[in-house]
């Protein structure tokens, strides 16, 4: 006996069955994925947000009986206080939401514009760590018929401690999916011709709004222990080729344009030299003039509004320095939307 029912299936569902749900596909979805966010600056939501990136394995890969008593004994009793009057001093209070939500969130729309005329692809967003959760989108994009999946990690330069544990927690959802769809994910585009001239564009709109030139401008990326890199982690030399790139293309020299290593955490060696005490040393040599720009950071954040254009430029005055500059991320800008576009359009190729 035919189980099918008679009536024709709307266009992109499975046939119906009886005693098998409706099913929906033949549609692309893209996924935004950057690295998270707490619901709000109190201390609960942060302490949430906290600990689910401090427990992350990719992330703190001391032995777990080790670092345990640690998180949950000291770091989780003291740092959300701390964390949430950092995030105060940027949050967007007109959403009531953190810029990265706001910058992540307005990337993937204008995005979604740019494939009017391909009403089979689906760009969402995510966020590794808080919401929306990596496996509440890929839920939705599955219910929405997309059987194709890009997941793009946004970081320019790869670190397992980034763009690995995005993979890994896709995967993770993937495992529990009866009916998968397949999967692209994004690689590391640090050397892209079209983020290196998006990067270079970035400096020369700063500076031509200044008065006087820098005479120093540093290229800060989030540090990785040294231990990480010891293991085979490539971030240090994506850093290292993306400013030699920026270098080549503005005509500068290494001591025009430096990398350093922000954000470290704990007690081990992280990437050297330091953003802080670069910044410090240079205001002390007599450097009077600098700019800070954070190319792995494709939207301002936390990192990158409180810690540089915030603690590092009263680090640079209070040590003799007199203009301290910070160019922002790429953000939603037209630059920065150029570079996403382009990625997004060659990953997607034979897919759409």
């Amino acid at each position: 006996m035919d189980t099918l029912e008679k009536e024709r299936p709307a266009e992109g569902q499975i046939p119906h069955v009886k005693d098998h749900p409706p099913v929906k596909f033949g549609k692309v979805g893209v996924l935004l994925v950057n690295l998270g966010t707490p619901d709000g600056t109190s201390y609960w939501p942060m302490r949430r947000y906290l600990a689910e990136f401090l427990s992350d394995r990719r992330v703190i890969e001391w032995p777990r009986l080790l670092w345990y008593p640690i998180l949950y004994g000291i770091v989780l009793s003291k740092r959300p206080q701390k964390s949430g009057k950092a995030y105060e001093e940027i949050w967007n209070k007109e959403l009531d939401e953190s810029p990265l939500r706001t910058i992540t969130r307005s990337q993937a729309d204008k995005l979604a514009k740019t494939f009017t005329e391909h009403p089979n692809v689906v760009v969402d967003w995510a966020m590794r760590y808080g919401n929306p959760s990596i496996r509440s989108r890929l839920e939705n994009l599955k219910a929405e018929g997309c059987d194709r999946i890009l997941v793009f990690p946004l970081y320019p330069q790869y670190a397992a401690s980034t763009t690995a544990t995005v993979n890994d927690e896709v995967f993770r959802a993937l495992m529990e999916m009866r009916w998968q769809p397949a999967i692209r994910t994004v690689p590391p585009y640090h050397d892209d011709e079209v983020y290196i001239d998006a990067l270079v564009d970035s400096i020369k709109r700063k500076i031509g709004e200044l008065e006087h030139e820098p005479d120093v401008v540093l290229t800060s990326y989030h540090g990785i222990p040294q231990s990480y890199f010891k293991k085979g982690d490539p971030y240090h030399c994506h850093c290292q080729k993306t400013t030699r790139l920026m270098r080549e293309k503005l005509g500068w020299d290494k001591d025009k344009l430096r990398v350093t290593f922000q954000s470290r955490f704990g007690p081990e060696e992280w990437l050297q030299p330091y953003t802080d005490k670069t910044v410090e040393q240079l205001a002390k040599d007599g450097v009077k003039r600098i700019a800070v720009m954070e190319p792995g950071f494709v939207a301002d954040c936390l990192e990158t509004l409180e810690e540089i254009a915030g603690e590092a430029a009263e680090i640079f005055e209070e040590n003799g320095g007199e203009e301290f500059t910070h160019i922002p991320c790429l953000n939603d800008s037209d630059l920065g939307m150029r570079v996403i576009e382009a990625v997004v359009q060659r990953e997607l190729q034979g897919w759409t």
